[in-house]
């Protein structure tokens, strides 16, 4: 089954920049580790401070695996000096997919 993680985070906005770097760091870690698709971070372009984020994973194993990773505890311990205000981020578990048409 397919996991999607999707969803904003809130922070300062002046932090923007660093928070960017600090997620480019991990976009190219996750994306190297089995069973992820996908893997986005990306600055809103109207509402200054908010951070868009978006997962594609294999399944709950793939998903389990990267939560446990060394990357993901190094930038979770970056996101304080974020100026982090709000959080929205859901799990999707998808039965199939296809093209939109």
């Amino acid at each position: 089954m397919t996991i999607l993680i999707a969803g904003t985070l809130t922070i300062d906005p002046s932090k923007v920049d660093a928070a960017l770097a600090d997620a480019a760091e991990m976009m190219k870690a996750s994306q190297a580790e089995d069973g992820c698709h996908a893997y986005v971070f990306s600055a809103d372009p109207i509402t200054p401070g908010l951070l868009h984020l978006f997962e594609k994973w294999d399944g709950d194993e793939a998903l389990a695996a990267h939560s446990a990773s060394a990357h993901m505890k190094t930038f979770q311990s970056k996101m304080p000096g974020w100026g982090v205000t709000g959080a929205d981020i859901k799990k999707y578990e998808v039965a199939s997919e296809g093209p939109l048409r």
